[in-house]
């Protein structure tokens, strides 16, 4: 061997996840987050740190508000290990990669910070639009393959339940990696493009309005048509004899509502189609769809029944408009008490534009969900179910990145998160497959060690923050989770006076 040639360098291997991989010198894993430097395994995406005690950044960080969310900040009064770049506990006997101590108003305060591996695990996804996307229970898919369903609808939005370990693991290996890359780019705030069958085809990112069959949707319904004719039955009055709200929900009609009862209004002889629920309340007035209201109409009149001509009059004004305000029609009746477009008064269009802008924009929201197993406790405490315990009886509190975390009741630690909340690019994944999640556990150090915590591996915040950290703002909609307030302590006893 010439003597100016070196050894080649070996591989290692990395145990962050069951994959193993085995790492070439400069190259990375498989996942893209763990690198082989000089024989020397390293996390690539630095430990991030929020810093309180400074101006927070705005609750949606889109458009005008746009915000870069990674700048480095002054000195802020108060810091937070966040698990963003903190690594893995596997294999389970480890503990957790950073548990920092600090004080906090008087209070010894611990925070166990790891990055989860998360089969278990999926998004809630919330649509605000009262379109019709698909039926409830329809397949959701990407590239062809099924990551979730639509779920229950919630008002004025759709919701989907997307991921779960079914489809991670429970199909083929082409539907558990198209899954998991899905739920990545949701979580990390990216666009995905669904199909739902016999439905629509969407493009879902957290935070932007929903893209429905290459339409971008602008506006949550006020309400559903019976709400939105007792919300504006006093504008209307006096302007029109007759409103027709139309709605995939509840379509509503004022003169036989009680609103427009309330008001003296004349029966105007107007009959809708469907089924009648309450007096000016009507449903299934046409099919769901994409057109008026949610449903499928595209011309108005079509839900109309024949007026009824012991009520009705000739030059009967008829307003007929969707519960966004973004679709409206007026009417006037002829001699054959035939509806026929007329011009609209400027009261009447005052309204319409009243409605619109009382509806909030239609934006997508995405909250991560995940079961902590048992490799996520046991890298908190030697005797894991004492964490879920501490957990339930708000001793410890849960964070997602630095974010409030709800815990859902009953056995287990499922939480559930706003990805918008989170930090930028928060999560990530392995290839068996399944997420990486950051999930951090706050609570008093007496209570750490109560729970068999691993206090031996207590490290001072000071020996955690380095050049290299990742430096952020705080977000001001969120609670600080060193705040007295997350936690049921016992009552302090008052001294004798």
């Amino acid at each position: 061997m010439p003597e100016d040639a070196s050894p080649k360098s070996e591989k290692i291997r990395c145990d962050a996840c069951p994959v193993m991989c085995y790492i070439a010198d400069g190259k990375s894993g498989a996942c893209d987050r763990y690198a082989n430097h000089g024989g020397e395994l390293v996390r690539l995406d630095p430990l991030t740190v929020i810093e309180r005690g400074v101006p927070a950044v705005a609750f949606l960080d889109r458009g005008e508000n746009a915000q870069d969310w990674d700048g480095d900040v002054i000195q802020g009064h108060r810091q937070f290990v966040t698990a963003v770049g903190a690594g893995t506990t596997y294999p389970d006997y480890k503990p957790a990669p950073f548990i920092v101590s600090q004080e906090v108003d008087g209070v010894d305060m611990v925070t166990v910070v790891t990055e989860g591996i998360f089969s278990y695990c999926g998004v809630k996804v919330k649509i605000d639009t009262d379109r019709h996307i698909g039926h409830e229970r329809a397949i959701v898919r990407v590239d062809g393959e099924a990551i979730g369903h639509v779920m229950t609808s919630e008002y004025g939005s759709k919701m989907l339940s997307l991921g779960g370990v079914e489809h991670l693991t429970g199909g083929s290996k082409k539907e558990g990696r198209v899954t998991c890359d899905a739920l990545l780019r949701l979580c990390n705030r990216e666009a995905v493009t669904m199909q739902i069958d016999e439905g629509v085809e969407l493009i879902v990112q957290a935070g932007q309005a929903p893209v429905i069959n290459g339409e971008p949707e602008k506006l949550m319904r006020v309400g559903c048509g019976s709400a939105t004719i007792g919300m504006f039955a006093k504008q209307w009055y006096g302007h029109v004899d007759e409103v027709v709200v139309v709605d995939d929900h509840i379509t509503g009609v004022l003169s036989e509502h009680e609103a427009g009862r309330g008001l003296d209004m004349r029966a105007s002889g107007i009959k809708v189609k469907g089924r009648r629920s309450t007096p000016g309340r009507y449903f299934q007035v046409a099919e769901p769809g994409t057109g008026w209201g949610g449903t499928n109409v595209q011309d108005p009149l079509t839900i109309l029944k024949p007026a009824d001509p012991k009520l009705a009059w000739p030059g009967l004004r008829l307003l007929m408009i969707s519960t966004t305000g973004e679709q409206w029609a007026y009417f006037v009746l002829d001699d054959d008490l035939q509806p026929q477009p007329a011009e609209i008064s400027p009261p009447l269009l005052a309204v319409a534009e009243r409605i619109a802008e009382n509806c909030e924009p239609s934006l997508c929201s995405v909250l991560f969900m995940g079961g902590a197993g048992g490799s996520l406790r046991a890298g908190v405490t030697e005797n894991p179910v004492r964490l879920t315990r501490s957990v339930k009886d708000a001793l410890t509190y849960v964070s997602c990145g630095g974010a409030e975390a709800y815990v859902w009741p009953g056995g287990g630690i499922t939480v559930m998160a706003d990805v918008m909340e989170m930090p930028t690019n928060s999560f990530g994944y392995v290839p068996t497959p399944a997420l990486v999640a950051p999930i951090e556990f706050t609570l008093r150090a007496s209570d750490y060690s109560a729970l068999g915590g691993h206090s031996d591996h207590i490290q001072p915040l000071d020996t955690v923050l380095s050049p290299t950290i990742r430096k952020l703002l705080p977000n001001d909609s969120q609670p600080d989770p060193h705040a007295r307030q997350n936690y049921r302590w016992p009552s302090r006893p008052r001294g004798r006076g």
